[in-house]
C-alpha cells in the first residue's frame, strides 16, 4: 500500500480538489477558482481552520475540511467541526479516509478543541461503520435547515 501524505491545502490544489467533491456529491455546481481560492482564504481566518487533503503517488486520494469554532463554554475551549469528507473513488477501501480523519482530530487537539463533531447525510451502514470505526460516537441528534436539497445516499 502506498503511503498517504496529509497537508493542508493551497491555491494549486484547487482545480484538484474541486474535482475530488465531484466523488462527494456528483453533478454538484463547481464554484470558480476565483471564488474557491477567496473561500478558503475565508476559512483561515478561523485560527486552526483548513481544509487537510491526502496525496498517494501524486494524486489527490482524500480530503476534509476542519473549522475550528471558538467558543464561551468549556472553560472557553474551542470546539471543532469536520465537514465534506471524500475519498476519490479509486482509492476507497485502503484506510485513507480514517487516517484524513484522524489527522483532522489531531489538529484540532492541537488547537485546543474539547471536541470534533461531524454529520453525514448517509443512512449506509457500510458509511456508519466507517465513522465508528474512526472513533466517532452516534451520541446526539442532528438538526439542519436547509435551502439547498439534502444530497442523496
Amino acid at each position: 500500500m502506498n503511503a498517504l501524505t496529509i497537508r493542508p491545502a493551497c491555491g494549486e490544489d484547487l482545480p484538484d480538489l474541486l474535482s475530488l467533491y465531484q466523488h462527494l456529491t456528483p453533478g454538484d455546481a463547481v464554484p470558480s477558482l476565483e471564488q474557491a481560492s477567496a473561500n478558503l482564504e475565508c476559512l483561515r481566518l478561523y485560527p486552526g481552520s483548513d481544509i487537510l487533503i491526502g496525496i498517494v503517488d501524486n494524486h489527490l486520494a482524500v480530503s476534509c475540511t476542519l473549522i475550528v469554532v471558538p467558543n464561551l463554554t468549556r472553560g472557553g475551549k474551542p470546539y471543532a467541526l469536520i465537514e465534506n469528507v471524500v475519498t476519490h473513488a479509486d482509492f476507497r477501501r485502503r484506510g485513507f479516509g480514517q487516517q484524513i480523519l484522524d489527522a483532522a482530530c489531531e489538529a484540532a487537539w492541537t488547537t485546543g478543541c474539547y471536541k470534533t463533531m461531524l454529520m453525514t447525510g448517509s443512512n449506509k451502514p457500510d458509511v456508519l461503520d466507517f465513522y465508528r470505526l474512526a472513533g466517532f460516537e452516534q451520541s446526539k441528534t442532528g438538526f439542519q435547515k436547509r435551502q439547498l436539497p439534502a444530497r442523496q445516499g
